[in-house]
């Protein structure tokens, strides 16, 4: 079926309202610190719920049903790992970056190190971001062209018109704001479908068991040891794979991303941004457990089908949900897509403007000026983000895969570089810009040739980066 008018008003309604009260609610900007960091007033719970919110995106929405449907619940032995790893960030990564007066992730590196290595990060950042987040903006387009029955590109184009508007107005404090709102909404969207899913089923949540017992769809803990050594490795869903993988990505995602650090830097104080990041990590899990059983519940209705996992969400939107519950649902997906785009505009452009245009040619330029460059930067991202988006479409893997994949790729030389100026005082900048190098090219190799599942990317990354790092710093000690 069609969207109706009813559906269409919801969606329209959505879409304004949110542009509105996220411009009016970030207030006036004067300066990039009030833009970029909400001038450090915002509090713990709502930099919480912004968390949850700018690392959800549609990923959860569409393809963690698809991945339980197709497979089972292995995927939340990750998110053990994703609170393991930000408990870790709370203790010893926020109170390093406290210390002084951090404008983004990356100026502990120059603190540390130097320029060159907080301008090397932020490039990797950068890109990676970029595609990472293209990745998670196509799969807003999936059920919207499908839904809608409108080309791809403009999907794409209407989620980051109405993203930039409150991001470009608001600055973070509105983008915060508007991710508090926004989570709320697409939770509410996610137990709204399983609901009347349930009531779909014949004897709604038994029928729900006795599908997911007989194919195995509630297994959770996977030890993996029965495919030997080299399937151990290659699965990426074990329970040991499953909780380093996901602790290592969540120490890189939280503690040196800029997309999650930014909003940690935009609260009070040390103790606000450790609460802020560690219940992250609980509602997290919650979250992936609840589209994890959206997942088998759609087992349960459909039985098995030749669709590919990301479809299978959008397929049931489209052919059963009535007129008015659609359109709620559709708000959902855009209230995830959204704030994970607006968050990713605002932390690139920062990223753009703090890292590497001011130090490289804006240190005598004024604050006014700054404001207005990095406005500029917000669009200039949103168009690249579009672009980014067009070319993943093509892709038959599963987006939330493809995502994850893509961050794992850098997060480990990232990661690396940022552990080695924690725990290792002797490294120096040449030393950690080897290692960050090295970390990264090591993973073209591991991934060109499918070494190991993804989950285990950061950890190799972080492993390399940081023997390279510390045997060249060795090396030179011991030649003076």
């Amino acid at each position: 079926m069609n969207a109706t008018i009813v559906d269409y008003i919801i969606i329209v309604s959505f879409l304004i309202g949110i542009a509105v009260f996220g411009s009016l609610s970030g207030g006036k900007q004067k300066t990039i610190k009030d833009y970029f960091l909400g001038s450090k007033q915002v509090p713990w719970w709502m930099a919480c719920f912004s968390i949850v919110a700018a690392e959800t995106s549609t990923l959860t929405f569409i393809s963690i049903p698809g991945l339980a449907y197709l497979t089972n619940m292995n995927f939340l032995q990750v998110t053990f790992g994703y609170l393991i790893g930000r408990i870790i960030v709370a203790k010893v990564f926020l109170p390093a970056y406290y210390k002084g007066e951090l404008k983004t992730a990356y100026t502990y590196l120059e603190e540390r190190f130097g320029g060159k290595a907080r301008t090397f990060a932020s490039v990797v950042f950068i890109i990676t971001r970029t595609a990472a987040d293209g990745v998670r903006l196509f799969a807003t387009a999936i059920p919207l062209y499908l839904i809608l029955k409108v080309d791809p590109a403009i999907a794409l184009i209407i989620i980051a018109v109405f993203s930039l508007i409150y991001t470009y107005t608001g600055g973070l404090k509105g983008v915060i704001k508007v991710d508090v709102v926004l989570m709320f909404l697409y939770l509410g969207s996610a137990l709204l479908a399983a609901v009347y899913l349930l009531n779909m089923l014949p004897d709604g949540w038994a029928t729900v068991v006795k599908s997911a017992a007989s194919d195995n769809k509630f297994s959770i803990i996977n030890l993996g040891f029965e495919n030997g050594l080299s399937g151990f490795f290659s699965d990426p869903y074990t329970l040991i794979g499953g909780i380093i993988g996901g602790a290592f990505l969540s120490m890189a995602s939280h503690g040196t991303d800029q997309l999650i650090v930014q909003r940690l830097l935009a609260t009070k104080n040390l103790k606000s941004a450790q609460k802020a990041v560690i219940g992250s990590g609980v509602i997290i899990i919650f979250q992936f457990a609840l589209f994890l059983m959206l997942g088998v519940m759609l087992y349960a209705f459909y039985g098995p089908m030749n669709v590919k996992s990301d479809e299978v969400f959008p397929i049931f939107i489209i052919e059963v949900l009535p007129p008015g519950i659609t359109g709620i649902i559709i708000a959902g997906l855009f209230a995830a897509a959204m704030s994970t785009l607006a968050g990713s505009m605002s932390s690139l452009s920062s990223s753009t403007m703090i890292d590497i245009y001011t130090p490289l040619c804006g240190k005598n330029i004024s604050e006014e000026k700054k404001l207005k460059i990095s406005r500029l930067l917000t669009i200039l991202w949103a168009a690249l983000l579009i672009i980014s988006a067009m070319i993943f479409r093509k892709s038959s893997l599963a987006v939330v895969e493809i995502a994850l994949s893509i961050a794992s790729f850098t997060y480990g030389g990232l990661l690396g570089t940022f552990l080695l100026g924690l725990l290792f005082k002797r490294v120096k900048q040449n030393a950690v810009l080897a290692g960050f190098a090295s970390g990264i090219l090591f993973m073209i190799l591991v991934i060109s040739l499918k070494i190991v599942g993804w989950t285990w990317y950061t950890l190799i990354g972080v492993i390399v980066t940081i023997a390279v790092g510390s045997a060249i710093t060795f090396a030179k000690k011991s030649r003076e």
